[in-house]
């Protein structure tokens, strides 16, 4: 009965959204912080889906970047959860056929996102370079997604190397962005679907210590035990409440 009431009320509220951010991007198109206005926009519905975010930011992030930002893509509710964690001067990486989408496509465009051809190796390379000169020159910084897709339940996917070359052609840390398990949580009949934990750690640099495949497999690492971690910690919230 509840989700009777719930998904109209979701749908509706997301296309007032997407309409609120397209007329902002229209009047600043590509500025640095329409990612993170977006963002907000987005995950202030996860009211609607009975979720309380709990967002950890260290103070040498918000104080500090540009960074490389990675985090765990877990489902399509990541865009009401985690993407609230986004800082001022982001920008992210993604497909190039969300253009197509539309309303949601033209504003990821027109709020400054990079855009990949996941289909062109040459192509995708440039824009690994395009997303660096962007880091350089405007001081952004930008959130990927290791993982090239959604985990949709399967734990935390191997990483591929796109987010670390970046950090390694810029010299800039890398923060991970981890967000406690979504999966099978929102229940569409349970007013309270109970606490989400969103934690990002202090930036790491990327020295000479590791190679790319090593620091690849140290990030791999690290997120999957912050993420047991908080799932951990998820757990007794939701049992005391």
């Amino acid at each position: 009965m509840i989700a009777l009431i719930r998904i109209p009320v979701l749908g509706l509220c997301f296309i007032i959204v997407n309409i609120i951010f397209l007329l902002a991007c229209i009047v600043r198109p590509f500025h640095r912080n329409n990612v993170q206005l977006g963002s907000r926009l987005y995950s202030s519905l996860s009211v609607i889906l009975g979720l309380k975010l709990d967002i950890r930011v260290p103070e040498s992030v918000r104080s500090g970047g540009p960074f490389v930002y990675i985090g765990n893509h877990q489902n399509t509710f990541d865009i009401f959860t985690i993407c609230g964690a986004t800082q001022a001067g982001t920008v992210s990486v993604g497909k190039k056929s969300l253009v197509w989408i539309p309303i949601f496509g033209w504003v990821y465009w027109l709020s400054g996102n990079i855009l990949i051809d996941r289909t062109n190796t040459n192509r995708a390379s440039n824009t690994l370079k395009l997303a660096a000169r962007k880091i350089r020159e405007r001081r952004l910084s930008v959130w990927i997604f290791p993982e090239g897709t959604r985990s949709n339940g399967k734990g935390l996917l191997p990483f591929k190397t796109g987010a670390f070359r970046l950090a390694k052609l810029t010299n800039e840390p890398v923060v991970m962005i981890c967000a406690s398990s979504l999966h099978n949580k929102v229940k569409w009949n349970r007013w309270n679907n109970g606490t989400l934990i969103i934690e990002m750690s202090e930036p790491v640099v990327m020295d000479e210590s590791l190679d790319l495949k090593g620091w690849t497999k140290y990030f791999h690492q690290q997120m999957s035990e912050n993420i047991q971690r908080i799932d951990a910690e998820v757990a007794q919230l939701d049992k005391a409440g």
